[in-house]
């Protein structure tokens, strides 16, 4: 039986995911086995959660998915001795209107599965605050258990002695205290961490964050105030089929935000996925019946991009026969052209009409409700698909037919249609979801 928990925070940036990736090494140097969840739509963290634990981590997401889906997720968790989910933002951030089985916030996810919280609070530029913060967090709604808290980047002891004096005297658990220490710091761009697989000390850094949390923060005490849990079983699995029976994954540098959910769906219900990199001038396997380009990083890469003429020539002519389907920045790459922040304009494939600049940077962030006007790889018309959109780049023009009516979480229209042009389609939300 596992030992579950939830790791939340007051907001974003406070120190969540070193946490996590800390007590989740330092526990596999104790001999435990410890599987990580990602709650939210977050797609880089599941790979740091991966590097420290030895397992792949999913993300749960109470507004696209059901308690099936979530439940089916989570049941990877049955043979380990330590579960725990990272939760993204704050304890009840999500959306205004409920999606599937919640609004989206870590909070639906401590509930629905009954691990307690463990809050990471950064106490700077206050003391005494931070535990009315904390009583907040604990109190705002019934039925959620807070286990206790760990301090981020304490001034000094005195500082520390404070705000331990004022969690105690509200009857909250100070699991330990971390100084601020640069050598743990997780280096970050503009869609957030700079992925896992793009940092070659990685490995060494969590290391570091372990032995450092080891030092700092009661591990046993942790430990004891988890949940005894055992998965129950899961009534529906995840709705989501694969876009073809052998499909060719754009994976790069420049193409690598995909749900390991989505993958792990697609390959149980037995398609193949070959992988083939755009950067490396490398054109999708020519025995595949679908390809597919998931979001990333194109506008870091769109002077190579656009000089990679066999990958280029080898998706068009792909694309004559077989569909092709770009998410976000992948769906940027299937445009005409992609302006860099520099002004520079890059001449992409061109099998949609798309023209998108990131020299014109506008955050684009938010759940999203897609009714297909016209299939798309695995869904058919009039499928309903949930999935997450977060980009800066600015729409220039999209003449194409528009993909699906798309709103956002409280129902507006949005102007992100998606396009489609012969075989190609694209979104500019990544899909996590479709509704039964």
């Amino acid at each position: 039986m596992a030992a579950g928990l939830v790791i939340s925070a007051p907001a974003s940036g406070v120190g969540k995911t070193t946490l996590t990736l800390a007590l989740a090494r330092a526990w596999r140097h104790r001999g435990l086995n410890v599987q990580c969840f990602k709650s939210g739509p977050d797609y880089i963290d599941p790979a740091f959660h991966a590097a420290a634990t030895g397992r792949a981590s999913v993300n749960v997401d109470s507004w696209a998915m059901d308690r099936g889906a979530i439940a089916h997720l989570v049941s990877r968790g049955v043979d380990a001795d330590v579960v725990l989910a990272e939760g993204s933002m704050g304890l009840f951030d999500g959306v205004a209107a409920r999606g599937v089985s919640g609004t989206g916030a870590t909070a639906d996810i401590a509930e629905m599965l009954g691990w307690p919280v463990v809050l990471v609070i950064d106490p700077s530029g206050q003391a005494q605050t931070a535990a009315a913060i904390a009583a907040g967090l604990r109190d705002y709604r019934p039925g959620l258990k807070l286990a206790g808290v760990v301090l981020n980047r304490v001034a000094s002891p005195r500082h520390q002695d404070l705000v331990r004096h004022a969690l105690n005297e509200v009857g909250i658990a100070v699991f330990g205290a971390l100084p601020r220490h640069a050598e743990i710091s997780l280096p970050k761009r503009h869609l957030g961490l700079v992925q896992a697989e793009e940092q070659a000390e990685i490995g060494k850094l969590i290391d570091e964050a372990a032995r450092f949390v080891a030092e700092h923060v009661d591990l046993d005490a942790v430990l004891r105030s988890a949940a005894s849990w055992s998965p129950q079983p899961a009534v529906n699995g995840l709705n989501v089929a694969p876009p073809g029976q052998r499909i060719a994954l754009a994976r790069d540098a420049a193409f690598s935000f995909v749900y390991p959910h989505m993958l792990e769906a697609w390959r149980g219900a037995g398609a193949e996925i070959s992988t083939f990199s755009p950067l490396a001038d490398e054109a999708p396997d020519a025995s595949a019946d679908v390809c597919w380009l998931p979001g990333g990083y194109p506008e870091l890469h769109a002077g190579k991009i656009a000089a990679n003429a066999h990958f280029r020539s080898g998706l068009r002519a792909f694309a004559e026969t077989r569909p092709v389907h770009g998410e976000c920045g992948g769906y940027m790459v299937l445009g005409t052209a992609l302006t860099d922040a520099d002004g520079v304009r890059h001449e992409m494939t061109g099998l949609l009409g798309l023209e998108t600049s990131f020299a014109k940077r506008r955050m684009h962030l938010g759940y999203r409700l897609a009714e297909l006007a016209a299939p798309m790889p695995g869904h058919r018309p009039g499928a309903r698909l949930r999935g997450h959109e977060f980009h800066y780049s600015t729409i220039i023009a999209q003449p194409d037919m528009p993909l699906a009516v798309v709103h956002d979480a409280t129902g507006a229209v949005i102007a992100e249609t998606g396009s489609r042009r012969g075989h190609a389609t694209g979104t500019f939300f990544h899909l996590i979801a479709e509704d039964r």
